[in-house]
C-alpha cells in the first residue's frame, strides 16, 4: 500500500515542484523584461495656433463668424499647457500618455452694426480643451545620453467647451438687441501627428525638449446658437519642455 501512494505522491510533487520552477522563470523573465523599460515625465509649455481659415471644415462656426463679428480664426490662438508620461522600451521605441490644457476668450462685436447710442455691440467667444493622448514615437538616431529626433502619432480624446456671451441682434425681431449665453461641449477624438528633438542635460536623466503636434478633429454645434454646425477643432501646437527621466 506504502508503495502505491509514493507511486501516486512522488509524481504529484514533482509537477508541483516543476509548475513553480516555471512560474518563478516567467516571473524572473518578466521583472528583468520591466526593469529594461525606462519610464520619464515631461513637462511642456507651447502654443496652441488653430487651423487657418482656408484649411477648415465645411459649415465650421468661426468661418462663418468671420464676417460677421470683427474677429479672425488666429485670435484664439493660446497657452497649452502639457505633461506626459513615457515608456521607452528600448533606445529607438516609446508610448507616451498625456494631457494638454488650453483656453482663449476673444473679446468681439458687431462689423457692420452698432448699438441705438452708437456704442459697439460686444460678446466674448471662448473656447477651452483638455486632449488626452497617447502616442508612439520612433527615435532612429541617439540615446539617453545624445541629441535624440524624433517623429510619432497616436490619437487625442479632447473634451471641449465653446460658448459665444454677450449681446446678440435678432434680426427676425426689428434688429432687437438681447444678452444672451450660447455653450457648447463634447468629446471628440482624432490623429495626432509629431515630431520634436531632445537634447540631454549633463548626463541622460534630465533634457530639454522641442515638439510640434498636429491633430485634426471637430465637434458638433447646434444651428439654433451657434452662426456655423460645426467647430473645427484641429490645430498646431509648439511646446518646449523639459524630460525627467526616472
Amino acid at each position: 500500500m506504502r508503495s502505491v501512494i509514493r507511486s501516486l505522491i512522488r509524481p504529484l510533487i514533482r509537477g508541483t515542484i516543476v509548475g513553480l520552477l516555471g512560474t518563478a522563470g516567467l516571473l524572473t523573465s518578466a521583472a528583468a523584461a520591466s526593469a529594461q523599460v525606462v519610464q520619464s515625465l515631461n513637462l511642456s509649455i507651447g502654443a496652441f495656433m488653430p487651423r487657418g481659415e482656408e484649411s477648415r471644415v465645411k459649415n465650421d462656426v468661426w468661418l462663418q463668424d468671420v464676417s460677421v463679428y470683427r474677429m479672425e480664426v488666429r485670435d484664439f490662438t493660446s497657452a497649452d499647457l502639457s505633461g506626459e508620461w513615457n515608456l521607452a522600451f528600448n533606445k529607438h521605441l516609446e508610448v507616451g500618455l498625456g494631457g494638454a490644457f488650453s483656453q482663449r476668450t476673444v473679446p468681439t462685436f458687431y462689423r457692420d452694426y452698432t448699438n441705438a447710442d452708437g456704442s459697439e455691440i460686444r460678446s466674448n467667444f471662448k473656447l477651452r480643451q483638455v486632449p488626452l493622448t497617447g502616442v508612439v514615437r520612433f527615435l532612429p538616431i541617439g540615446d539617453a545620453t545624445s541629441f535624440q529626433p524624433y517623429i510619432g502619432a497616436g490619437v487625442a480624446v479632447i473634451k471641449w467647451d465653446y460658448s459665444e456671451v454677450g449681446d446678440f441682434i435678432d434680426f427676425n425681431d426689428n434688429m432687437n438687441v438681447y444678452h444672451a449665453q450660447y455653450t457648447a461641449n463634447g468629446v471628440s477624438t482624432g490623429p495626432v501627428i509629431l515630431a520634436g528633438f531632445r537634447a540631454p542635460i549633463n548626463g541622460d536623466i534630465f533634457a530639454v525638449t522641442f515638439e510640434g503636434r498636429w491633430q485634426r478633429a471637430q465637434g458638433d454645434l447646434n444651428t439654433n446658437d451657434f452662426l456655423g454646425s460645426k467647430i473645427d477643432l484641429g490645430a498646431t501646437s509648439l511646446r518646449a519642455g523639459v524630460l525627467i527621466r526616472f
